[in-house]
């Protein structure tokens, strides 16, 4: 299928509601703000940033003309957003999952309109693997087959295009955010960031690579130009759950290094090594931005799922809960300074691996004392 020119396509993904929770504000003893990407058209934040690959394939010019398709390997969230965004865009998305993908969410991606939902390999590294040797590397370079699709590769996470999507959130956070009450009061002040902290779940770290790629872009504009000695700096809280920890296992290791197996709950988090560029940016953040990696457990993250269900009538999956438990619970331990005043945003990420039955069990499990 063809495609219309760059200028005339959509973005496929939407600009989400920032809402303060006096709630949970108050649970966690400062200004806690939700980012409700959630509500983007494939239910997770991956809408941004493969949609964000997707349009940007389509308005590379060497494409021009060329019917495209896309290839996507993943079991869940991303291959969703891949299917939506092509779709959106009128074109074709096949994707490749393992044979561990669970029959809810190959249903949700053949039923988003997936030209193909091949099952292969016992990882997601495996499907990887064959979709990339089966329909990327050999591909037909005859000239003369114009008529035959372009395929596209689009990576779950490690990919800058994915980067720059997800970084669009950051724009929408400073619009969003309310000013600082004592801009006015202090003229000398350099105003500060709108926001102290972000909160965001870490799988291979598109998400965490986009909220700093979107923080070297705008904070420039919050620093003077002669830092003093103490800037403050925005905090990053990375957080993943135990068994899906793989950040935390290459910063434990000094190196990237993949962890031996998923086993957590929480699959969607289940990337076996972070992005080398993920790495790069925690341990070397640009200035003004400090990472810290946080673990809990998938108990954890059950208990942010139910509480965001109770407080706010929200739906998550467990990788999107670690963050909202941790960015209520464990801030303190982080930042120390943190004041009633402080602004807290976590990145209600969303996912699909969630049914009303599943938040029922966690709730149930939780009584029976699950930690």
């Amino acid at each position: 299928m063809g495609h219309a020119a760059s200028e005339q396509l959509k973005k496929p993904w939407i600009e989400t509601p920032l809402l303060e929770s006096a709630t949970l504000s108050k649970a966690a003893g400062c200004r806690i703000f939700l980012k409700l990407e959630l509500l983007q058209p494939s239910g997770s934040f991956k809408s941004r940033g493969i949609g964000n690959l997707i349009l940007t394939s389509l308005s590379d010019p060497s494409n021009n003309g060329k019917p495209l398709h896309f290839f996507s390997s993943s079991a869940g969230n991303a291959g969703l957003a891949a299917v939506i965004a092509a779709r959106d865009l009128g074109c074709s998305c096949t994707v490749v999952v393992p044979l561990s993908a669970k029959p809810m969410m190959i249903k949700k991606i053949r039923a988003a309109g997936a030209s193909n939902v091949i099952r292969h390999g016992a990882s997601w590294f495996e499907a990887d693997a064959y979709m990339r040797e089966t329909f990327i590397e050999n591909q037909n370079q005859d000239s003369k087959s114009d008529l035959l699709a372009t395929n596209i590769y689009v990576p779950p996470f490690d990919h800058h295009d994915i980067w720059q999507g997800a970084g669009t959130l950051v724009d929408e956070v400073i619009k969003q955010l309310p000013p600082r009450d004592n801009m006015d009061s202090k003229p000398d002040t350099y105003p500060s960031f709108p926001a102290d902290a972000i909160v965001c779940s870490v799988g291979g770290g598109g998400l965490l690579n986009g909220i700093i790629e979107g923080l070297e872009r705008h904070l420039p504009a919050y620093q003077p130009t002669t830092l003093p000695k103490e800037v403050k700096q925005v905090r990053i809280l990375a957080v993943e759950t135990a068994g899906a920890d793989s950040l935390a296992h290459s910063l434990r290791m000094g190196s990237l290094q993949p962890i031996p197996a998923v086993t957590s709950q929480a699959i969607t988090l289940g990337a076996l090594c972070v992005a080398q560029q993920t790495l790069k940016n925690v341990q070397s953040p640009p200035p003004g931005v400090k990472v810290t990696s946080i673990v809990g457990t998938d108990a954890d993250a059950a208990m942010g799922v139910v509480r965001l269900c109770d407080e706010l009538r929200l739906e998550v999956e467990l990788a999107c809960g670690i963050s909202v438990q941790v960015g209520l619970d464990r801030l303190r331990e982080v930042m120390t300074d943190l004041a009633p005043d402080s602004r807290v945003v976590i990145i209600i990420c969303g996912g699909n691996d969630v049914t009303c039955e599943m938040i029922t069990e966690y709730r149930q499990k939780l009584k029976n004392g699950w930690q």
